[in-house]
This record gives structure tokens, sequence and C-alpha cells, in this order.
């Protein structure tokens, strides 16, 4: 028996693991309690690792479709089918023939992190379609708006704030998002024990709004218009005080005039909130402290998203609380660029081309994934031929999988690169399976830049790799050798072609630490045994600390870098190089929220939840995952089951303008009335997957009741929350 470290890839808080070998399988896992970001803290996904590891239905190898099955095949033959195939579709149609599709496992991964900008960049694609248009999105695009990068998102300060108004997230059973922190249930409490206040707002009474000083139920899908509320508030009561921010905002008297209109009392009845509730917490955000504002998915997943998530910062703004210690700061992460002199920068774009069929604006250099299925199926010049998928399962988790899954099967051509046999990857003609985790090194990339205390961990892999395997980088290396034509080369000439092609540009910079240098020289420096770990080491040496790869390994449970401080105006890149508090894009949108003023609630409407046990689709085949009562039910109000003749534990029938399921009521006050509940990423009842412990237990795949014509219009982003829906009885 022998340990190992690995940082937990099965969600966003990536706690430290020490995992108990027996030879190559891991037999257990524990929270690491020399770790200096979680410090011993795990949850049930956590706990479960070795299961997951060694899950049966892992594919082991390659599998290639021959005379219309897929059956087993070498690496060598795996990667010719895909070079002989892919070529001919790109030079006969021309680039986006091929549609690329990101799941949010790559964010866990090194290669996920490090490989697909390159497999994109080789097929001069611009049908990119990834998870962030199914949640994150809205974040990207106010971002962007806002600061001029759409990766400058501010986290809360979790650990020293007074006060924390948190919409649409519920940390104790999904930790967080878009904000990395381990045990976020106990920096909650330990918030609430030093005096602090924490209100959530939530159609659902989850385990989060049960720890709150104050739940706000709120009407689905209103956020925006609460939000708004809370802004025309503070300008109201002259209670707009952004300190200290001022100097580097522009917008603060547009913004006073933009939410003339949203009153508490005008928007009381769309949100079904008393209009003193409203100016109650607008109030006590602004007497706090130090506060943060802090939204998620429920309100990204909406009709408004991308206003919601930009009202968030605006709150954040007017309240003196961006960039403050207690309030919300941007992290600064090891592997990020060293930072630019204070400067107006290029800005940030939305729209610079859009959708074939349907005209849908990118966002971040992204379509949106509702609109995968038509781009497939629709005929004409433009047609997607061929989809890559990495690491993503859409067919459950995009709006309308029965016509994604139609339009998949009607394919020229589709690789994927997953560990399973899923809903999607049955469709693929290529699959290439990357080795369990336990047999990947590992380095959080983006995590770390959204991590609510700077620092930088990395891990080894646990266990050699299999001779049989083929290590998930070498797999992305390959796999973009064979769609740009250098099929045969070796796959280290894609990591020395992004080596080279980062320090051309980083030896003239200015502000690089490696500037004037002789690129060449500094590459001859680069340590780490493998491509991907030179990259990381060149990372680290670009970065703003002063790190090598070797600082990594001699500090196995991880560099502490400090507690987030104040960086502004530094990672502004607007054209003004300020805070622009009132895009053109979102002034514009606006109009669209207004005429919501005053609408009554009126039927029922659907939310998702979460489960601390699950992460999308990713966890259902871990048998003590996916063990004990149904977690697929609809949840349903005592009152609302009344009205309707439902039961608990009885069938009810769910529909919406996407279709209609068959689905378990559970009948609980944990939901407010008007509201039902369903929870996403089930589903799993096709045939020619291999996901045993799933399919024994499939649930319904609540993405069915939308057709994909709901979205968000800035971000592109699926309403996947607050949609109206018809329930009646079953027999």
């Amino acid at each position: 028996m022998s340990t190992a470290l690995r940082i937990c890839p099965l969600c966003e808080a990536t706690c430290g693991l020490t995992l108990t070998l027996d030879g190559d399988r891991v037999t257990g896992a524990r929270g690491d309690r020399d770790d200096v970001f979680s410090q011993g803290f795990i949850c049930p996904k956590g706990a479960s690792f070795g299961e997951v590891d060694a899950d049966p239905d892992r594919l082991a190898g390659p599998l290639v479709r021959k005379d219309g099955t897929l059956q087993e095949a070498t690496w060598e033959e795996a990667f010719d089918t895909v070079a002989a195939r892919i070529r001919p579709l790109i030079e006969e149609h021309g680039p986006d023939a091929v549609a690329v599709v990101l799941g949010n496992p790559n964010v866990h991964t090194m290669a996920g992190a490090l490989y697909p900008p390159l497999l994109i960049g080789a097929l001069r694609t611009r049908n990119l379609f990834t998870a962030s248009t199914l949640d994150q999105m809205p974040k990207h695009v106010s971002s962007g708006l806002l600061f001029g990068d759409p990766f400058a998102i501010p986290v809360p300060d979790l650990d020293r704030t007074d006060h924390l108004l948190m919409l649409g997230a519920n940390p104790l059973e999904s930790n967080g998002s878009l904000c990395t922190a381990p045990d976020f249930p106990g920096k909650l409490k330990a918030l609430r024990r030093r005096g602090g206040t924490l209100t959530v707002v939530d159609p659902r009474r989850t385990r989060t709004a049960r720890l709150a000083d104050r739940h706000v139920a709120i009407r689905p899908g209103t956020d925006a218009l609460f939000l708004a509320a809370l802004v025309h508030t503070l300008f109201a009561e002259d209670l707009a005080d952004p300190g200290p921010l001022a100097e580097h905002v522009l917008g603060v008297e547009d913004v006073r005039e933009a939410v003339r209109e949203f009153t508490p009392e005008a928007v009381a009845d769309a949100c079904d909130l008393d209009a003193a509730t409203i100016r109650t917490v607008a109030r006590e955000l602004a007497a706090a402290p130090t506060a943060a504002v802090y939204g998620r998915m429920g309100s990204s997943t909406v009709a408004y998203g991308t206003l919601a998530n930009w009202l968030v910062d605006v709150l954040n703004i007017l309240t003196g609380n961006l960039d403050r210690p207690g309030g919300a700061l941007f992290p600064l992460s090891a592997t990020a660029p060293a930072p630019r002199p204070a400067g107006p920068g290029k800005g940030f774009t939305l729209g610079r081309w859009s959708s074939r069929v349907s005209g849908h604006p990118e966002a971040k250099g992204e379509l949106p994934m509702a609109a995968l299925a038509e781009e497939i199926q629709t005929g004409g010049e433009g047609r997607v031929r061929a989809v890559i998928t990495l690491a993503s399962n859409p067919v459950l988790s995009a709006p309308d999988g029965l016509r994604l899954d139609r339009a998949l099967g009607s394919l020229d051509l589709m690789v994927a690169v997953d560990p399973y046999l899923n809903e999607t990857t049955r469709h693929a003609d290529v699959v290439l399976p990357p080795p369990p985790p336990s047999r990947s090194a590992h380095f959080d990339f983006s995590f770390n830049g959204l991590a609510v205390r700077n620092q930088v961990r990395f891990t080894p892999a646990a266990v050699p790799l299999e001779e049989a395997r083929m290590d998930e980088c070498e797999i992305h290396a390959r796999l973009i050798l064979a769609v740009s034509g250098m099929h045969g080369a070796p796959p280290s000439a894609v990591d020395d072609l992004a080596i080279d092609t980062t320090l051309a540009k980083a030896v003239a910079q200015e502000h690089s630490p490696v500037h004037g240098a002789d690129p060449k020289a500094v590459a001859a420096r680069l340590s780490g045994a493998t491509g991907p770990l030179r990259r990381l080491d060149m990372m680290l040496r670009l970065g703003p600390y002063d790190l090598t790869l070797d600082d990594l390994l001699r500090a196995p449970h991880g560099i502490d870098l400090g507690p987030l401080e104040p960086r502004l105006p530094g990672p502004l890149k607007t054209r003004s190089g300020r805070v622009e508090l009132l895009p053109a894009p979102i002034a514009d949108d606006l109009p669209r929220l207004r005429a919501a003023l005053g609408t009554a609630p009126g039927g029922l409407v659907l939310v998702g939840r979460r489960h601390l046990r699950s992460n999308n689709s990713w966890l259902h085949n871990a048998p003590s995952l996916n063990s004990g009562s149904n977690r697929c039910t609809l949840q349903v109000h005592p009152a609302d089951a009344d009205r309707l003749g439902l039961a608990d534990g009885k069938p009810a029938r769910i529909a919406a303008e996407g279709g209609a399921l068959e689905v378990e009521v559970e009948v609980t006050d944990a939901v407010r009335s008007g509201v039902v509940s369903l929870p996403h990423g089930w589903g799993h009842d096709r045939p020619g997957t291999r996901l045993a412990v799933a399919a024994a237990r499939p649930g319904v795949n609540v993405n069915q009741l939308l057709d994909g014509s709901r979205l968000d219009p800035l971000s592109g982003t699926a309403v996947l929350n607050g949609f109206p829906v018809e329930l009646t009885p079953l027999p």
C-alpha cells in the first residue's frame, strides 16, 4: 500500500486529495490536510475518486466504426481514420464544415485547457460550440462589456466579506461555480459566525437558503428585474457611492437614468416579492462594512441572463465593493500573463460573425449550443458535416436532445475524445478515450483564475500509464496533427510550435519577464519531461510570480500566494481604459427588460436543481454517487399538487414547447408555489451506450422540454430555467 497526492478533477472546488494505492489501483481517497487551499476538505464526489477512476465502463482503447458498428482498434488505425476522412471534407466543403464541441470536463484536465485552442486554430472553423452557452456565457459577456476582458471575472472575497448577496447559486450542494472555493459551505458558516449576513435569492429553499439570514423566494427568471430595483433604490435613497472606484468608472449617471423605471413597486408583481423586501435588501447591502453580490446558474440560464450578470457587478461597483477586500476581487493566477501596464485596450466585441441558419451572433468566438442541430440538418453551403466532440454530451445537456440525437446520426464524420460511450459519443465514427484521472498529471489553468485565494498546485500522475493507453495530452496533440495535414509528425511538434509562438510574442512585449531575450535560449531553459509540462513551465515563467515547474514539484501540497488584492485598473482592457458601466449592447437590451415590468405571475414555471453527489451527467455511472432514493423527481409545492390533483410518489406528465416527459412527483414545500423543479443531466435510456449503472436508473432529460428557441440574445445562452410548463397527473 502507498499514497499519492491528486487535485480532484470532479468539480470546480479543486480540493487536494490523498489517494490510497494498492499497486496501480486507487483504493481510497481522503482530503489532503496539508493542501494550501483545501486544507483537508472533501465532498462525496472527491471521496468517490477511486470508484470513478476504476469504472469498468471506461473505454480502455480506441473504437472505430466498421460496417456500421464501433469496434476496437489500434491507436494508429484510429488516427489514420481521422486523417483520411476529415481532410477531404475540409478541402471540398471548407473549414466551417467541421464543428468543434467542448464540454465542461475540458477545464478539469491539462489537455482540455492546453490543446482545444490549437485544434480550433488548425481547423480554422468558426463553428465552435461549448457548454458555456448552457451555463456561464452571460458572465463572460457582461465582464467583457464592463471590463474589456471576458475572463476578468471578479469573485466574492468569501473569507473577509461582511455581507454576501447570492442569487441562483446553491454551493452547499454544488460547491462554487465561477468561484473556486474548497469548503464553500464552511466559508458561509464562518461568515455567519463572525457576525456577517448571508442573503440568498432562490425560488427553492435549498440547503444554502436554509443557512441564510434572509431567504428571498423570487419568481424564477426575474433576477434582472430584482437587481435593477436594487440599483434603483441605491440611487433613489442616495446610497450609491463607488468611493475610490469612481476614478476608474464611466457611466454612473447613465445607469441612474437607465434604471429610473425599475422601482421596487414596478418589479414587485413580476418578481412576486414585496417592494419593502427589495428596499431592505438594497439598504442592507449598502450599509454593510464590506459586501459582495454573487450570481450563478439560476441567474444566468434565464431570459435576461446577461443583464442579470451585468447588474451583479453594477451593484458591486455602486456600493464601492468591487476590487476591495471583503468585496469582489479579480484573482491573479500563476499562469496568467504578467500584468501589462494599465491603459486602454482593444475592448470586447460581440457578433463578429453569426450562425449560418438562424443568424445567432457569436459571443467570445462561440455560437449557441442550441443551434448545433440546425447547423447539421439544414442543407446548403456551409452545412456542418463533421463534428469533433471533446468531453461533451450535448444530447443530454443541450435543448431538444432528440433532434440533436438525430442530427449527429446524419453526419459524414464524428470524432469524440471521451472515456465513455454515452448518449452523444455513441454516434461517433472514432472514439479516442483518455486514461483514468489517476494516470494523468493535473494543473488547474482555468480555476486558479477564479479562486477565492491566490495559490498554485500541481500533482503528477498518481500511477504510471498502462502501455495500451495513451496520455490525454498526446491524444489531443495527435488529433491536431491529423486534422491539420501533419498526420504522422511527432506529437511533440504541436507543443514545440505552441512554445515557439508564445515566446516569440513574449520577448517583444516590454512588460514581459523575458522581454528582449532570445526565444530559443528561453525555450532551452524550460524544464519538464513532456511537451505539456514544458508549456506549463513556460507559462509559470511568463507569469506574475516568478515561478517555475521545479518550484511546484518541490511543494507537493501547493504554494500559497496570498489573499486576493485590489488590482484595478490593471485588469481593464476597455477602449477607454476604465470600467464602462453602461455598454451599448446592454443599453440596447434594456427595453426588453422594461417590457417585463408590471407583468403578473401566471402558470407554472420550471427550474433545475443540483445535488451534492452529482455533476451534470458525468457521475451517474458511479454506484456510490447514484445510490439511495430517486433524485430525478419533479418537486411540486403542496398547494400546486392539491390544485392539480398530484400525489407524492405518483407519475405526472410535464410538457413545454419542446416535448413532454413522464416523471415521478415529489410534493415538498422546499419549492415555492408556482414553481416546479427537475434536475438536469439525466435521461440515460438510449441504446448503444455503455453506462450500466446510469442506464439502470436513467431518469428523464429535462432539456427535452425545450426546443432551443429560448435564448438570451446577448450571450446565446439557452434559457434552461424559468420557462412555462404544463403539468397533469397520470394514472
